[in-house]
């Protein structure tokens, strides 16, 4: 089987794709034949090392966090899947893997796809649902009538953000470019702002929670947009942050964490027609590692980059 992997931490130029031996499933595990993986920024974050303390130091590294497949076995104690079930979900963290043929991952990071959902669109639902999920319910506990501002509301972690919210029952506000604020408005952000031409701290309304998803507000920023027993969710957060956190209960570190329960109810949305991250471009997997050098270099393609592995 094929995948791309890296030898050593660094640059896009580090990337190739390799024939690799697909490893049984271990207790808990389920090895799953890739149908699309989804782009995501943690995964060129992850090959340049900027979490070489979680990930370590044993190379050949796989590349890859989302996608979705055919399972073709699973482990000892694996309940909820069998081999031929439809699924979506992620890699595991450590040894990712998604940008490939199979990949073997962690039952709790799975659920079986919806019939009515398409294999290309189940694999970008992963890490922006689960990445939205745990800073609105997990940190924010969002109820019925709360007030959301998106920092960042059109990329794909804003999208999923968007829907969640509308999902808890909340009023949502958000920035974003020009050319998005349409299709922002037609998913249901009340007000939405162009984050080049207004200034966030003119915003006059206040907000239980602030989610920033472009990684573009300060702290202090962010807390100033709160009411009070607001909370700021913070997406890039770093030792000081945390540090920070543990005295300023407004700040709320987010670390994607997935689970099982998230993704089902994921899984369900989509399947009415309530959640979906808009696709961008398709390439298969030969062609990936230049798609992945495009994103990474900054070109915008309005959607997710997937790749298709047949």
């Amino acid at each position: 089987m094929k995948r791309i992997q890296y030898n050593q931490y660094g640059g896009p130029e580090l990337m190739h794709l390799d024939v690799f031996e697909l490893s049984a499933p271990g207790t808990g595990e389920v090895a799953v034949k890739v149908h699309f993986a989804a782009i995501n920024p943690i995964d060129w974050k992850l090959r340049a090392g900027q979490m070489k303390l979680v990930t370590g130091r044993h190379f050949p590294r796989a590349m890859g966090m989302d996608f979705s497949g055919t399972v073709l076995s699973v482990g000892p104690g694996v309940s909820r899947f069998k081999a031929g079930d439809a699924v979506f979900g992620l890699a595991r963290f450590k040894e990712s893997g998604a940008l490939g043929e199979a990949v073997v991952t962690k039952e709790t990071f799975l659920a079986k796809k919806p019939d009515n959902v398409s294999f290309k669109d189940a694999a970008c639902l992963g890490t922006p649902g689960i990445t939205a999920w745990n800073g609105l319910m997990d940190k924010a506990t969002l109820r019925p009538g709360a007030s959301v501002f998106i920092n960042g509301c059109a990329g794909a972690v804003g999208e999923a953000a968007v829907q969640i919210a509308h999902l808890a029952g909340a009023s949502v506000s958000g920035s974003c470019s020009a050319v998005d604020m349409e299709r922002m408005k037609a998913l249901g952000v009340r007000n939405v702002y162009d984050y080049r031409s207004t200034s966030l701290s003119t915003i006059p309304t206040r907000f239980d929670a602030v989610l920033d998803t472009a990684a573009s507000l300060s702290v202090s920023a962010g807390i100033a947009m709160l009411r009070k027993g607001g909370v700021f969710l913070d997406l890039n957060p770093g030792p000081g942050k945390f540090i920070r956190a543990l005295f300023d209960r407004r700040l709320r570190p987010v670390i994607g964490s997935p689970r099982s329960d998230i993704l089902d109810t994921v899984a369900g949305a989509a399947s009415e027609g309530k959640f979906s991250i808009r696709v961008g471009d398709t390439v298969p997997l030969g062609e990936a590692i230049r798609l992945l050098t495009e994103l990474e270099a900054g070109r915008k393609i309005g959607g997710k980059g997937v790749i298709a592995m047949e």
